[in-house]
């Protein structure tokens, strides 16, 4: 699994709402069995983001919000395939997880 790579969201109850989740996990820790992930929400699932904890992003021709506040841990069994990357939107997604955790 590399960073940043993107997944089908393995929960099929929250799929229609969050159809994917990106790897933010440091590949150094590659051999854990569980990786933390956040969700990549259809817009309109957010009623009010907050610019810099949820960036756009895209993953081919879908818009998508980063529910940095809702990242999880899930089992590297349920992260098989990814469907893309965001290696491109590195800063705007470390810049989000810094703001949760730091407030800056």
């Amino acid at each position: 699994m590399a960073h940043l790579d993107v997944f089908r969201n393995p929960d099929a109850t929250t799929a229609s709402v969050i159809p994917y989740v990106v790897d933010v996990q440091s590949e150094l820790l590659a051999d854990l069995p569980t990786h933390v992930v956040i969700p990549l929400a259809y817009p309109e699932a957010i009623e009010t983001p907050i610019l810099r904890l949820n960036p756009k992003v895209g993953v081919g021709d879908t818009a998508l919000v980063v529910l940095t506040q809702d990242m999880a841990s899930v089992s590297n069994r349920l992260l098989r395939h990814p469907v893309a990357n965001l290696s491109p939107q590195r800063d705007e997604i470390l810049a989000a997880l810094d703001f949760l955790f730091t407030g800056f």
